[in-house]
């Protein structure tokens, strides 16, 4: 006799046993996981501002590229996550193709960061990373990969400094802040960032965390932890997972004054699109990037959505403008295996045509 969830007691009983035995292979393998890390690529030092470093990513054999490409990240999550683990590395496929992968960390600001500016984060970190790397290997200009918000740090750098990128890829970029399906936006729009800012100084991260995981309560919150329960046999797949978490609650907090910046100029005024970004005193324009640019969106992004990243064909100055539309979510165009057979093909392939 089946009730009306079509459940039998013994479909009940065996699904109660499945659990058990779940449950109980879990406890051996979490005893067996140890201590994960993270990272597929070996990396060196090659700059050093306070706490951000910049590393070149040393690959199994030298780069074939003439133009080293610089990864510019968000500063709300640490950039390990393109590079998260052999499998699921956009650098490692990069690396493999022949690219110069250099990458940008952040480092974890504390109370002594608390008045770093947008122009610190933007012409004194990024741009003396860039200007080191031109010095370095006596290149005119860089290639520049920005991703989420690092990707509007770099619509600004290259807009204020054009002679100084070659090309420029954007990962899960916001440019129009105000796309009626842009829910951080939303929330963000009527925010009192004055008093926020005044009152907290730096911003905490479990803060912002929270927020972000509260945008997918039930999948962020609940599903993917009674998920777990399928996986507690598999060490590898426990791993995977573990990581991931590891990822997610390591961020840093944000430097008070950067954060009050890109909240008024970017969410709430959407400089971008009706101009009001201000950096150091010039204006930004994005009629001003006039290298190639290769857009990449996530067509399932809850973050970023694709309305908000597409903005930028109508906005920038270049003739040579691409666009790629990636079927996954905001962190799956990093992590998924269809990011890693798609993503580093499709960035070199687009940098191979234009390394004249």
């Amino acid at each position: 006799m089946h009730g009306p969830l079509n459940f039998s007691p013994d479909r009940l009983a065996e699904e109660a046993l499945r659990f058990q035995q779940k449950l109980g292979a879990g406890l051996q393998t979490l005893r067996e996981v140890g201590d994960y890390d993270y990272g597929a690529s070996a990396k060196e030092e090659v700059w050093r501002d306070g706490k951000v470093v910049l590393y070149r990513f040393l690959g199994p054999k030298a780069p074939t590229a003439k133009v080293p490409i610089v990864i510019c990240y968000a500063l709300v999550n640490r950039p390990y996550m393109v590079d998260l683990q052999s499998d699921r590395s956009l650098v490692k496929g990069l690396l493999e193709r022949g690219e110069d992968v250099y990458i940008i960390d952040w480092g974890y600001p504390d109370r002594s960061d608390r008045y770093l500016t947008l122009e610190d984060y933007i012409e004194r970190f990024l741009g003396g990373a860039v200007d080191h790397l031109r010095a370095a290997q006596g290149l005119d200009s860089i290639n520049l990969l920005g991703i989420c918000q690092g990707g509007a740090f770099s619509l600004c750098y290259a807009a204020l400094h054009p002679d100084k990128v070659k090309n420029l890829v954007t990962m899960v970029t916001p440019v129009d802040f105000h796309t009626d399906d842009n829910m951080l936006s939303n929330w963000t729009r009527d925010m009192d960032v004055d008093l926020f800012v005044d009152t907290l100084g730096n911003v905490p991260a479990d803060m912002m965390n929270f927020c972000y995981l509260t945008l997918k309560p039930w999948r962020l919150f609940v599903q993917k932890y009674v998920g777990l329960v399928d996986i507690l046999d598999d060490r590898k797949a426990l791993e995977d997972f573990l990581r991931m978490e590891k990822w997610i609650f390591d961020s840093p907090d944000q430097a008070g004054e950067a954060f009050r910046q890109f909240i008024k100029q970017f969410y709430q005024g959407n400089g971008f699109v009706n101009g009001g970004i201000s950096i150091g005193g010039r204006d930004v324009e994005l009629g001003f990037v006039d290298m190639p640019v290769l857009n990449i969106y996530a067509e399932q992004d809850h973050l970023v959505p694709p309305d908000a990243s597409r903005a930028l064909k109508g906005l920038v100055g270049t003739t040579d403008y691409s666009e790629l539309s990636f079927r996954g979510g905001h962190i799956g165009i990093y992590v998924s295996g269809r990011a890693q057979k798609e993503v580093p093909t499709a960035i070199h392939d687009w940098l191979a045509k234009r390394a004249r």
